[in-house]
């Protein structure tokens, strides 16, 4: 489905005006919570098209809610490195065309060099699967058009909130220079790390990386030694806190980095993982370069009035892996089957409190412990490099690979032995002594996390 106007949507002036005079909203009735809507159906705007809200206005528009899908750069690509969890394909009936590589194999490399083979667990129907954002976005926003959400291609650049429980939040948005306005019962922030929505709503700042890739075309006999393998670079001189990486698409390598801690001095890691990397990509052609901030935790706000966060926007990327594309769906999807189960497939207003119920409540029991979990391994194995090559030692035994894997490709706590977990905390803990880091800084961390 195309494109298509509304008639609330007339109420126009052309940016070049110096002194626009505004027209009236339309009165747009808002019917007391939880009371039944008179007329129309619940009206929700998603702002963002990426995972997140694709898949939040894919929930909206097949439950019955009348949905506007705002994405200002359809065309756009966002810098990632596209990798999936096999469970997504499933669960989101991603088709198999969209996916460039299906990554078997891994090598995780120490500051040392030290290499270790990071695949030798997985079975021979698993594997990761590499795929370029612009392709998968694409396709989850015209699923959600066709299912009825309306997309709207704009910027939104406003958010007037209500100044009475009655009252509909106004969005501002414009289109080819033209600002129009928008409004609507609910709204769902899916606009990315910088989310206008989050600040619309005094949402809280959290910490953010900036990731940094480049897209380098590999001449054929470079290409196919990256055929199915992705590699995973640490050290002090690729990030002093999180990982680079090397990682297969259609045609091309995606090679980059990312940190938190040293945002200035990017390019200079930037320029270390091409150095690592020199003998495998020489002969390479850049064909793009890219940038973006990477949330680093949970907002303290994802809730309030009738707007929820999701996706980047609410900070669901983990620590250690940086993972984001799964958990953006998954958070966009819950939030959207929440808004329709509060309202009863769009009949019935719904409140902050709906909200929390059965989106935020729902995501946390699921998820904020891995969250948590992950931002303690990084705390532990990314703050020097002798942690670093404790942490690529642990990664060669086969266990922990297994482990590992099932966790990460089904989204589902792996069923461990007793015996072999013994086993793996005591080589944890032995790697740990042997880079002297045991006690360190643990006392900052939650004793329930830790257990």
């Amino acid at each position: 489905m195309a494109a298509i106007a509304h008639p609330l949507h007339s109420l126009t002036f052309t940016s070049k005006s110096p002194t626009p005079r505004f027209k009236p909203f339309p009165k747009l009735v808002i019917s007391a919570s939880n009371k039944p809507i008179s007329g129309r159906k619940l009206r929700v705007a998603v702002i963002g098209g990426g995972p997140a809200g694709s898949s939040a206005a894919e929930s909206l528009a097949s439950g019955g809610v009348e949905t506007y899908l705002f994405e200002r750069s359809p065309t756009g690509a966002k810098p990632c490195g596209g990798a999936i969890p096999l469970c997504m394909l499933d669960e989101f009936s991603i088709p198999p065309e969209l996916v460039d590589r299906k990554v078997t194999h891994m090598k995780i490399v120490s500051p040392s060099n030290l290499t270790v083979d990071f695949g030798k667990t997985l079975k021979s129907n698993e594997y990761i699967s590499m795929l370029r954002r612009e392709v998968l976005d694409s396709f989850l926003r015209s699923r959600a058009e066709s299912k009825g959400a309306i997309l709207l291609k704009g910027l939104v650049t406003n958010l007037d909130l209500p100044n009475f429980p009655n009252q509909p939040y106004i969005i501002h948005y414009t289109v080819n220079n033209t600002i129009k306005y928008l409004p609507v019962d609910v709204v769902v922030g899916a606009d990315g790390a910088n989310s206008r929505v989050a600040k619309s709503i005094d949402a809280g700042d959290y910490a953010c990386a900036i990731a940094f890739q480049e897209r380098i075309r590999l001449p054929d006999d470079k290409m196919e030694y990256y055929h199915n393998l992705a590699e995973m670079y640490i050290g002090n001189d690729v990030s002093p806190d999180f990982y680079a990486w090397v990682f297969p698409k259609c045609d091309h390598v995606a090679v980059g980095t990312g940190t938190v801690i040293s945002k200035p001095n990017i390019k200079q890691f930037q320029k270390a993982i091409r150095s690592r990397v020199l003998p495998k990509i020489a002969g390479g052609t850049v064909i793009k370069v890219e940038a973006h901030p990477i949330p680093e935790h949970p907002r303290p706000v994802r809730v309030r009035g009738r707007v929820a966060l999701v996706g980047d926007a609410a900070g669901y990327v983990t620590k250690c892996s940086g993972e984001g594309i799964y958990f953006a769906a998954k958070s966009g999807r819950m939030c959207g089957e929440g808004i329709v189960k509060a309202s009863e497939g769009g009949q019935k207003m719904i409140e902050e409190s709906d909200l929390k119920r059965e989106y935020l409540k729902q995501w946390d029991s699921q998820y904020i412990n891995t969250f948590k979990f992950l931002d303690l391994l990084q705390h532990v194995f990314y703050g020097s490099n002798a942690a670093r090559e404790a942490l690529v030692e642990l990664c060669g035994d086969e266990y922990v690979q297994r482990m590992t894997f099932e966790s990460y490709l089904y989204k589902k706590l792996a069923n461990g032995n007793p015996w072999e977990d013994f086993k793996m905390v005591s080589n944890t803990i032995g790697s740990l002594m042997r880079c002297k880091l045991v006690g360190k800084g643990m006392e900052a961390f939650d004793p329930n996390v830790l257990a």
